[in-house]
């Protein structure tokens, strides 16, 4: 017995049909493409024009410049001002972002509970980010004047001796860290306060069913289940943290740094050597060494983000 092979009928796709597959295939392409050419026009060819230019002789009249290879970045790390103003950084960075998250979080708990006026609270937070930059600096510059600033008049009514905040090292730090404080700590709560509603209120029921404290439901339901957000807060904290500007340039009537560089920070060293000195060679190739340090801060921030999803997927299959 034969069987007779069946022919399948191939039908023909007519040209609004194939213009129909190819608007499901293209679209999502097309909408997004606007965002890429436009990163792509004033993100990337600046980074690469700056490595460009962090490789020659730049000359600003002719618009020109003489190939000298990495002699400016040679420069820079054999400068002295530049490690001042990488200590600086570090530790502006560090005694504001520290206590910014750590404060941060504790508002954003609080303000995860069921409080009168909850929006009043929740607004009143974010108001000092609404605040320009320059006016907060120069407020708080003035607060920590060293001779009529009010902070050193309430410390000499306490009986306490005054602090150079625009001498020393360390006090300068202190006073530009708390502006930079006073402006984004009601921002990033605001952030962990939309993670903390997203969590289970059975979570913490259960919990308080099982007699656990108040401080123990925080270490033990509330941290776990922002953890993903904390990290991104702590990822642009490093990030803004690195490229602080605004309150040291703002801080004295100068804008240098202070007189012996208590407070240059590494934005403001790489604006003094562009446009203080006009030399854009050694300026762009500032600017790739802190883009350098802020990438190995996020690759850093990274693995350690890697490294807790991992703990945590983990520990669910247990």
């Amino acid at each position: 017995m034969t069987t007779t092979p069946v022919r399948r009928e191939t039908r023909s796709l007519t040209a609004r049909q194939r213009l129909g597959r190819l608007d499901v295939k293209l679209s999502p392409y097309l909408y997004i493409a606007p965002f890429f050419i436009v990163f792509g026009i004033v993100g990337i060819f600046p980074i690469l024009y700056t490595a460009y230019i962090s490789l020659q002789d730049w000359d600003l009249v002719r618009n020109t410049g003489e190939y000298i290879g990495f002699e400016h970045f040679t420069w820079v790390l054999q400068d002295r001002e530049f490690w001042i103003a990488l200590r600086n950084t570090f530790s502006i960075f560090l005694l504001s972002s520290v206590p910014q998250i750590l404060v941060a979080t504790f508002i954003a708990y609080q303000l995860d509970h069921n409080l009168r006026a909850k929006t009043f609270w929740r607004m009143g937070v974010l108001l000092p980010y609404v605040v320009a930059p320059v006016a907060v600096a120069l407020i708080f510059s003035n607060m920590f004047g060293d001779k009529y600033g009010l902070v050193n008049t309430v410390l000499n009514d306490l009986g306490l001796n005054s602090i150079l905040w625009h001498t020393d090292v360390i006090p300068s730090h202190i006073a530009i860290a708390t502006m930079v404080n006073f402006r984004w700590t009601g921002y990033n709560a605001l952030i962990l306060l939309a993670a903390m509603q997203a969590i289970p209120r059975d979570l913490y029921e259960a919990a308080a069913i099982d007699g656990a404290s108040s401080l123990r439901r925080f270490f033990s339901v509330t941290v776990p289940q922002i953890r993903p957000t904390l990290i991104f807060v702590i990822l642009t904290s490093t990030i803004g943290g690195l490229q602080i500007f605004d309150e040291p340039r703002m801080y004295d009537q100068t804008g240098t740094g202070g007189a012996n560089k208590q407070w240059l920070t590494l934005t403001m060293y790489l604006y003094n050597t562009g446009w203080g000195k006009f030399d854009f060679g050694r300026a762009a190739a500032i600017a790739w060494i802190l883009f350098l340090i802020i990438v190995a801060f996020s690759l850093i921030n990274f693995f350690i983000t890697r490294r807790l999803v991992a703990d945590d997927a983990s520990g669910g299959k247990r």
